[in-house]
C-alpha cells in the first residue's frame, strides 16, 4: 500500500458539491502541491490535523476552482493512512481536472472500494464491519439501513468475538490439561464440554435460521399477487405501486405476463409481481401467463392471494391454496363493497370459518375492497409485522445478511456438531480439539483473520467507486 490513491467519493454528477478523496503518504504533499491558500502563507503541510481549510486548486497557471480542503493525518482517519478530500463546486468538468491534476503529482486511481479495503487492512475495521459500509451504501429499506448500522456498529462482530471465546477457553483448557494433567483433570470432561457448547450452537443456529429471511428484507420480498381472473389483483397493483402500472378492465384475462413493481412499504422494500388470473383456458399465451403466474408463486417470499369476496372461495381457490403450503400467504377477500352490510365481513374468523379455512391454519385472511381502500391500512400492518416485529422478529439489533458470513456460521456450526458426536463417542480429547479449532477458525474467517487476498478482493470489488 506504498502508493497514494485518489478517486471522486461523491456522485461524479452535475451537483452542488464534488468531494474528491486522497489517501496515501503523499496524500498532503500531492495536495499542498496543487493548492493556493485563500490565505497567504499557509502550507497545507504544516497545517493541523483535521482541520479545513478555503482557497483555491490551480494547474500552476491558472486557478480551476475555489475549494475546501480537508486535511487528515495518520492514524486517525477512515483508511489509518493520511488522507485529504478536497470539495469542489460539483460539476463533472471541474471534478475531472482536479483528479488529473493528483495524478500528475504522482497519486494513482482507487480501485473500488480501495479506501475501505485500506480501512481493513490497517486494522480500522474488521471484515464483517467492511461489508457492512457496502451494504450501507446500497441500502434501499429501513430495515437494511438499520440492520447495516447495526452491523457496522459492531454488532455482528461482538457477537462472532463472543462465539470465539468461549469456544477458545474450550480449547484452553483441553491443551492445558495435555500438558499439565496434574493441575487439570479431563475426567468427565466430555460430558462438560456437551453443556459448554449447546448455547453455542444455539446462537449460531439463531443466527443462520435468520439469514435467509435477512437477506430478503435486505433486497426486498418477491410478493406475488395472484388469484383467479377479475379478482383485483392489477386494482392492488395499481394501488401499491401509487398509479397506473397494470391495465383494468371487467375483461377477464387481460394480464398476460408478469408484471413488477418494487415499492417502499413502512420502511420494506416489496417487488410486487402482479401475475395472470389461474384457470384452465384454451388460449395459449393466456396458458403461457397461467404458468409462469404458478412459478412465480412458487419462487415468492410472499403470495398475496386474492378471492372474491362475493363469489366465495372455489375448488380453484382451494387448489392453489393448498399448494402454498409453507409460505407466507395472505388471503385477500376482495369486493368487500359488494356484500350486504348484514354480514359481519370485519370479523376473519366469520370469513375463516365461512369460507372452511381451517385447513389452510397458517393463512393469514384479511377483507378487503380495492374500490373503498377497506382493508389496505391493516394489510400494510400484517406485511409489516411478518417481516419485521413478528414471527421472523426482525426488531432484533444481529440479523445475519451476508451469504459469506452465513456460509461461515454454518461451517463453524458443522464442526461444532462433530465435536459433540465425536465427544459422545469417547473420542480423545486431543482430537476433540481440531474439531474446536476449525469452529473457532471459520468464526474467525467472518471478521477477516487468516482470510485469502481473492476473498478480501472479492468483497471489495462490489463497492463503490471512492470508498
Amino acid at each position: 500500500m506504498d502508493k497514494t490513491i485518489a478517486a471522486v467519493s461523491t456522485g461524479m454528477t452535475a451537483s452542488g458539491i464534488i468531494i474528491v478523496r486522497m489517501s496515501g503518504d503523499l496524500a498532503v504533499e500531492i495536495a499542498a502541491g496543487v493548492f493556493r491558500a485563500g490565505r497567504r502563507g499557509k502550507d497545507l503541510r504544516k497545517v493541523k490535523s483535521h482541520t479545513i481549510h478555503h482557497g483555491f486548486i490551480h494547474d500552476g497557471t491558472r486557478d480551476l476552482d475555489e475549494v475546501l480542503v480537508t486535511v487528515m493525518r495518520a492514524p486517525h482517519t477512515y483508511t489509518g493512512e493520511d488522507t485529504v478530500e478536497i470539495n469542489c463546486h460539483g460539476g463533472v468538468l471541474v471534478a475531472s481536472k482536479v483528479l488529473s491534476l493528483l495524478f500528475e503529482r504522482g497519486a494513482v486511481p482507487a480501485e473500488p472500494g480501495e479506501f475501505t479495503k485500506r480501512a481493513f487492512l490497517n486494522g480500522r475495521m474488521d471484515l464483517a464491519r467492511a461489508e457492512a459500509v457496502a451494504d450501507l451504501i446500497s441500502a434501499k429499506n429501513e430495515f437494511a439501513l438499520r440492520s447495516s448500522v447495526s452491523q457496522l456498529k459492531g454488532a455482528v462482530s461482538e457477537k462472532v468475538k463472543s462465539l470465539r471465546e468461549q469456544i477458545l477457553d474450550r480449547i484452553a483448557y483441553i491443551e492445558a490439561a495435555l500438558d499439565d494433567p496434574e493441575h487439570y483433570d479431563l475426567t468427565g470432561y466430555s460430558e462438560t464440554l456437551l453443556t459448554e457448547l449447546s448455547p453455542v450452537m444455539s446462537e449460531l443456529n439463531e443466527l443462520i435460521r435468520h439469514a435467509d429471511d435477512g437477506a430478503v428484507l435486505r433486497q426486498g420480498i418477491r410478493t406475488v399477487i395472484s388469484g383467479r381472473p377479475n379478482a383485483g389483483k392489477s386494482s392492488l397493483l395499481n394501488i401499491l405501486a401509487g398509479y397506473e402500472r397494470a391495465i383494468v378492465t371487467e375483461i377477464a384475462g387481460t394480464t398476460r405476463d408478469v408484471l413488477t413493481e418494487e415499492i417502499l412499504l413502512r420502511g420494506i422494500s416489496l417487488i410486487l409481481m402482479d401475475t395472470a388470473g389461474i384457470r384452465k383456458t384454451g388460449d395459449r399465451i393466456e396458458q403461457i401467463g397461467v404458468d409462469r403466474a404458478k412459478e412465480a408463486m412458487r419462487d415468492a417470499d410472499l403470495v398475496l392471494y386474492m378471492a372474491d369476496a362475493a363469489e366465495g372461495l372455489t375448488a380453484e381457490d382451494l387448489e392453489v391454496l393448498s399448494g402454498l403450503s409453507g409460505k407466507r400467504v395472505i388471503l385477500l377477500l376482495n369486493k368487500q363493497d359488494l356484500l350486504s352490510r348484514a354480514m359481519d365481513t370485519d370479523s376473519p374468523e366469520f370469513i375463516r370459518e365461512k369460507n372452511k379455512l381451517v385447513a389452510f391454519p397458517d393463512v393469514r385472511v384479511l377483507p378487503i375492497s380495492t374500490v373503498t381502500r377497506q382493508g389496505l391500512p391493516e394489510l400494510e400492518e400484517t406485511i409489516s409485522g411478518m417481516f419485521l416485529m413478528g414471527e421472523l422478529g426482525f426488531n432484533e439489533e444481529i440479523v445475519i445478511t451476508s451469504l459469506r458470513q452465513k456460509e461461515l456460521l454454518k461451517e463453524a456450526l458443522s464442526s461444532l456438531q462433530l465435536a459433540c458426536e465425536a465427544a459422545e463417542s469417547g473420542v480423545p480429547e486431543d482430537l476433540l480439539n481440531i474439531d474446536l479449532l476449525n469452529a473457532y477458525g471459520a468464526l474467525g474467517r467472518i471478521l477477516g483473520e487468516e482470510v485469502d487476498d481473492d476473498v478480501i478482493d472479492r468483497v471489495f470489488e462490489k463497492f463503490c467507486m471512492g470508498k
